[in-house]
C-alpha cells in the first residue's frame, strides 16, 4: 500500500469514527491501534504500550493537575468574584470601563485556570449580569465575555499548549512563555477596540453614575487589597519560574498551594468545595491524559507508516507550494474545524499531519523555534475557531449561560469585530515571530 493511500485511510477512518459521536480519545486511539495491527505487522501492538509509558514518563505533566485544581479553587471560593468587583469600581467611571474591566479579569483568570470554559463561566455569571443591569448593549457584552474567555488557552497556563508541547515534543515551560506577550497584546487590542467603540458611541458602554461612585467611595481601598490577591497568588508562581528559582513543575505546586493558603485565609474552603475541586480537577485530567495518549499512537502509527512523507511530499513536491503559502493553509484548516470541533479534536487529528510538515518547511528560522512559533499560530487560530459560527464552541457556551434576553441572533452578531480583532493579531504574529519567541529566548537563555 502505498504512502499517500496509508495517510488518506487513516484520516478518513479517523474522521469517520468522530461523526459517529465516539469520544476523541477513542475514536483517534482506536483508528492507531487498528492501523498499527493490521498494516505495521510485527511489533505493532507494542506501539499502543509505547506511547503510554512515554506518557507517564513526561515529568511536565504533572503541572496539568495543579493548574486545575488552583483555577477551581479560585472559582469555586468566589475569590474570583473579589477580582471583578475590585474593576468594577476601579473602572465603572470610564465609559465601557466594565467591559474593559471584564477583559483585565479574563486575562487573570486566564493565568490561574488555562481553559477558556473558566473564563466564559465566570464572565457569564458574574460579569455579565453587572453589564446588563448598567445598561451596556447586549450584543457587547456578549461579544466581550465571548473573546475575554478565549484568553484561557493562550495565556500561561494554557491546557491546550500542554497537549501541543506533547504531541510536538516541544517544551511547556517555553510554549507558555510563548503564549504570554501574544495574550496580552490580544487582551490590549480588545481594550482598545471597546474604547474606541464606547468613545465614539457611549450608549454601548455608560459609565457608572455619580450616586454609585459615591456608594462605592469608603470601599475603593478595600476592594483594591481583595481583588488583588489573585494577582499575588499568580505572582508567587511565576516569579520563581520565570528567574530560574523553580521548575515548571515547582512552580504549579506554589500555585495550588498558594491558592489553597488563600481560602483558608478567606475561611471560605469548605469540604464541600474541596471535593468538587478535587473531582472536577480529576476529571479534566484524565480527559487530557487519554487524548493525549490516544494522539501519542495515532502520531507514531502515522509518521512509522510513512504517512507524514506523504503529506509532506504532496504540500512541497507535488503542489510545489511555498512555505508560507503551506503555512497560511494550515491556519485556513484549522478556521474551517472549528466550526464543528474543539481544539483538542483540531489538534490531534491534524498534528500527526502539520508538526513534522511545519518543521521541515524554510520559515527563516530553527526548527525548534518554528515549533514554538507554531504552537503559538496554532492556538491563536484556535482562538478564533472558538467564535466561528456556525458551530463556534463559544458560541453554545454563551448560548447555555446567557439570560433568555440574549438570543443566539445576537451571540452571533456580537462576535465579528472581535474575531476581526483576532485575525489582526494572528497577522501580527505571523509577520513578526519574535513577539511570540523573545520571551522563551530571554528566560531560557539566561
Amino acid at each position: 500500500m502505498s504512502y499517500e493511500m496509508i495517510a488518506l485511510l487513516m484520516f478518513s477512518s479517523m474522521m469517520l469514527m468522530l461523526l459517529t459521536g465516539q469520544r476523541v480519545f477513542g475514536a483517534i486511539g482506536g483508528v492507531a491501534a487498528l492501523a498499527a495491527l493490521l498494516l505495521w505487522g510485527t511489533g505493532g501492538s507494542e506501539l499502543p504500550f509505547s506511547a503510554a509509558i512515554k506518557l507517564m514518563k513526561w515529568y511536565p505533566l504533572l503541572t496539568l493537575p495543579m493548574f486545575i485544581f488552583m483555577g477551581y479553587l479560585l472559582s469555586e471560593t468566589k475569590i474570583a468574584d473579589d477580582l471583578y468587583k475590585m474593576f468594577h469600581v476601579w473602572m465603572g467611571p470610564l465609559s465601557g470601563g466594565l467591559a474593559i474591566g471584564t477583559i483585565f479579569l479574563m486575562v487573570l483568570i486566564s493565568a490561574m485556570n488555562g481553559l477558556s470554559v473558566a473564563g466564559m463561566a465566570i464572565g457569564a455569571t458574574i460579569a455579565l449580569p453587572e453589564l446588563l443591569k448598567r445598561g451596556y448593549d447586549k450584543k457587547m457584552v456578549s461579544g466581550v465575555i465571548q473573546a475575554g474567555s478565549s484568553l484561557g488557552i493562550l495565556v500561561p497556563p494554557s491546557v491546550v499548549l500542554v497537549l501541543y508541547a506533547m504531541i510536538a515534543r516541544a517544551p511547556v515551560g517555553q510554549l507558555w512563555l510563548a503564549g504570554v506577550l501574544p495574550g496580552l497584546m490580544m487582551a490590549a487590542l480588545f481594550v482598545i477596540y471597546i474604547a474606541i467603540r464606547c468613545k465614539l458611541q457611549p450608549e454601548l458602554g455608560p459609565a457608572l453614575s455619580r450616586e454609585e461612585r459615591e456608594t462605592y467611595k469608603d470601599e475603593k481601598y478595600k476592594l483594591l487589597l481583595s481583588g488583588l490577591l489573585p494577582v499575588i497568588i499568580f505572582a508567587t508562581m511565576m516569579v520563581p519560574f520565570v528567574n530560574g528559582w523553580t521548575s515548571l513543575v515547582e512552580s504549579s505546586a506554589i500555585g495550588a498551594l498558594a491558592a489553597l493558603l488563600a481560602a483558608l485565609a478567606k475561611r471560605r474552603l469548605t469540604m464541600p468545595i474541596l471535593i468538587v475541586c478535587l473531582k472536577q480537577t480529576l476529571g479534566i485530567s484524565c480527559m487530557f491524559m487519554w487524548i493525549i495518549l490516544a494522539a501519542l499512537c495515532f502520531g507514531a502509527v502515522f509518521d512509522g507508516l510513512g504517512a507524514v512523507k506523504a503529506i509532506e511530499s504532496v504540500f512541497t513536491e507535488k503542489l510545489g507550494l511555498g512555505p508560507w503559502t503551506i503555512l497560511i493553509l494550515m491556519q485556513v484548516s484549522f478556521l474551517i474545524m472549528g466550526t464543528f470541533l474543539d481544539d483538542t479534536a483540531m489538534l490531534v487529528i491534524v498534528a500527526p499531519l502539520y508538526v513534522p510538515l511545519v518543521g521541515t518547511l524554510d520559515l527563516g528560522l530553527p526548527r525548534g523555534e518554528v515549533l514554538i512559533w507554531y504552537g503559538v499560530l496554532y492556538t491563536i487560530t484556535t482562538q478564533i475557531a472558538y467564535m466561528t459560527p456556525p458551530f463556534g464552541y463559544n458560541l453554545f457556551l454563551m448560548r447555555a449561560m446567557a439570560p433568555k434576553e440574549i438570543t443566539m441572533r445576537d451571540i452571533y452578531g456580537s462576535i465579528t469585530p472581535f474575531v476581526l480583532v483576532m485575525i489582526l493579531a494572528l497577522a501580527i504574529v505571523m509577520v513578526f515571530p519574535q513577539i511570540a519567541l523573545w520571551l522563551p529566548d530571554y528566560v531560557y537563555n539566561r
